[in-house]
C-alpha cells in the first residue's frame, strides 16, 4: 500500500483527474475500477472519481508497484537544470509569468521543434531560480493559459501554481482578460472600423480553417473580430484588432475571408510575394493584455485592471509605417 498526501497544487481537483497525472502508468480502466472496488481511498474511506481533494487529503492506493513512477522526476529536474534559457519576461509576481513569445517559436513541444519551445523554457526558468522543482510536485507544473501560433509575435500567460491556473483560465472563459493585436494586411479594408461576424469551421487533417458569412456547416463555430485601420502606405494597412472569440488562427483567416490577408502569411496569404519582400512569417502580434477583472477577490488580484504592452520599437514590422 502506498499513501500519498494532497499538496497545495494538488488541492481543488477531482480525484480521477489527479490520478491521471500522478499515475501515468496506470491505465483509466484499472483506475476507475480501483475506485469502485475500494483499492483507492480518499482518508481511508471509499471514495468516488469526481470527488474534488482538498490541501492535506491523504490517498491510500492498493495497486501494484508498476503503475507507481520511478526516477521519471529526476530526469526532468536534470534536463531543467541544464536546459539554456531564452526567455522575455514581461510581468512576473509569485502567481503569473507574462513572457514574450518570438516569432518562429512554439509554445508547446510537438514534432517538429525537438524540444525547443516555450513552455520547456518557462519551466526552467523557474526551476533554475528555485521556484519550481518537479520533484516536489506529484500532478502540477508550471503551465500556459493561452497560446499563439508558432510564427506569431506577442505575449502569453504562464501559471506558476495551480490555483493561479485554475483562476486565470476562468477568467479568460468568462473574457475577463482583453487580447489586442497589430497586423499588417495588403489593401485598405473599405470600412475603417468594424466588427466582423462569422463562423470558422476547424480541418484538422489540413492544420487550417475556413471562414463563413452565413449557412455554416456542422461543426463551425462562431467568430467575432474587431479591428481599426491605423494607418494605410504603399498598399499595406496596419490594423488594430481586438478579438471577440478565441479561434485558430481567427485573426489570420477572417482578415484573408475579405480579402485582406496578413503581410507574411504562407498558409492563408500571397507567400510568394511576401517572401520577396523579405516576410516569411505573418506580420501580427498580440502586443496588448487588459485584465479586466470582476470586483471578487481572487489569487489574481495583484493583476486587476492593469494593462501591460509591448513597445512599439520592439515589434519589427511598425517599422513599414514610420
Amino acid at each position: 500500500m502506498r499513501e500519498i498526501t494532497i499538496l497545495r497544487n494538488d488541492g481543488g481537483q477531482r480525484l480521477d483527474k489527479f490520478l491521471q497525472k500522478a499515475l501515468p502508468a496506470l491505465p483509466p480502466s484499472l483506475l476507475y475500477k480501483s475506485i469502485r472496488t475500494k483499492k483507492i481511498k480518499v482518508n481511508r474511506k471509499r471514495a468516488e472519481g469526481a470527488q474534488i481533494l482538498c490541501e492535506g487529503d491523504t490517498l491510500q492506493l492498493f495497486l501494484p508497484e508498476e503503475f507507481f513512477l520511478t526516477g521519471e522526476q529526476a530526469v526532468t529536474a536534470a534536463s531543467l537544470a541544464r536546459r539554456k534559457v531564452c526567455l522575455s519576461v514581461v510581468y512576473e509576481d509569485e502567481n503569473i509569468l507574462l513572457v514574450r513569445k518570438h516569432p518562429g517559436q512554439s509554445v508547446h513541444e510537438d514534432d517538429t521543434n525537438a524540444g525547443r519551445n516555450l513552455l520547456a523554457d518557462l519551466q526552467a526558468y523557474l526551476f533554475q531560480k528555485g521556484a519550481y522543482d518537479p520533484e516536489q510536485e506529484q500532478s502540477f507544473a508550471p503551465a500556459l493559459c493561452n497560446r499563439i501560433d508558432r510564427n506569431t509575435d506577442g505575449i502569453v500567460i504562464a501559471a506558476k501554481n495551480a490555483e493561479a491556473l485554475r483562476t486565470m483560465n476562468e477568467k479568460i472563459r468568462l473574457r475577463e482578460v482583453e487580447k489586442e493585436y497589430l497586423c499588417v494586411v495588403h489593401g485598405c479594408p473599405k470600412e475603417q472600423n468594424a466588427t466582423l461576424s462569422g463562423w470558422l469551421l476547424k480541418d484538422e487533417k489540413e492544420r487550417k480553417v475556413s471562414v463563413f458569412d452565413k449557412n455554416p456547416p456542422p461543426g463551425a463555430k462562431e467568430i467575432r473580430t474587431a479591428y481599426r485601420v491605423l494607418q494605410t502606405k504603399d498598399g499595406l494597412s496596419l490594423l488594430q484588432v481586438r478579438l471577440l472569440t478565441g479561434r485558430t488562427h481567427q485573426i489570420r483567416a477572417h482578415l484573408a475571408h475579405i480579402g485582406h490577408p496578413l503581410l507574411g502569411d504562407g498558409k492563408y496569404g500571397i507567400n510568394r510575394a511576401d517572401r520577396q519582400m523579405g516576410y516569411s512569417h505573418q506580420a501580427l502580434c498580440a502586443f496588448r493584455l487588459t485584465f479586466a477583472f470582476s470586483p471578487e477577490p481572487t489569487v489574481l488580484d495583484a493583476l486587476r485592471g492593469r494593462t501591460f504592452s509591448l513597445p512599439p520599437e520592439e515589434i519589427p514590422f511598425l517599422s513599414l509605417f514610420s
